[in-house]
């Protein structure tokens, strides 16, 4: 998808602070999921969406400024009463800079600038009806806070047991560790992703919990692996 320009070339952007407020969240908490979005996205080092802002104690402090790509990414981890929200804005910044088109006095050039919209325009709308089937399984958990085994990862994705689920995620690699034997322990990776957790059983044994964003992590694996 294209992202808009201003007319002084400029990248049409979205603060976090306007994040933030949209979806209810603390600053520092949009800033800490931005960071980590960023991470993962560009391990060899990220592009610049950095800016600063005076807080009202007039201090100067640091924001993220993303535009509707990297807002859609962030977005998908936040509940849908917030995308909504954000969403909106989106559609509010947009439409103030559709009319900023110049008028052309060329019809051939006016023609050009209004087919590059629409243009535009198809594509985010075939990138909304690809990303439909991952935003109605992120619907599914977003809200969610609590960790789930493998039994009810494998009943919310439709798998029919947490074994048959467990043979999928040993075939892709990169869940479990192969190394420990007789038991289902995440990689080190894999925590530190924030994909998942291991408590310990009432019995004294540890177990291997799933988190919210980690069934996310897992839904898009075994689409991507055409396992659903």
């Amino acid at each position: 998808m294209k992202n808009l320009i201003l007319a002084d070339n400029k990248v049409l952007t979205m603060s976090s602070l306007e994040i933030a407020k949209f979806t209810s969240k603390r600053h520092d908490h949009v800033m800490r999921d931005i960071k980590k979005m960023l991470l993962d996205l560009y391990p060899g080092g990220a592009p610049s969406f950095g800016g600063t802002y005076l807080s009202e104690q007039n201090k100067e402090l640091p924001l993220f400024n993303l535009d509707r790509k990297h807002t859609d990414c962030l977005l998908t981890g936040y509940n849908a009463t917030a995308r909504m929200k954000v969403i909106e804005r989106w559609h509010e910044l947009e439409s103030k800079e559709l009319q900023v088109i110049p008028n052309f006095t060329d019809p051939a050039q006016a023609a050009r600038a209004w087919a590059e919209q629409y243009e535009a325009n198809a594509v985010k709308q075939k990138q909304l009806e690809l990303a439909a089937p991952k935003v109605a399984f992120v619907d599914n958990f977003v809200e969610r806070e609590s960790l789930q085994n493998a039994t009810q990862v494998a009943q919310s994705l439709g798998i029919k047991s947490a074994r048959a689920l467990n043979a999928i995620l040993d075939d892709i690699g990169g869940v479990y560790n192969g190394a420990v034997k007789r038991s289902r322990v995440f990689t080190v990776k894999f925590i530190n992703s924030g994909y998942g957790e291991t408590k310990q059983t009432d019995a004294g044994y540890p177990q291997s919990l799933f988190t919210t964003k980690g069934i996310v992590h897992i839904n898009e694996m075994l689409i991507s692996e055409g396992y659903i």
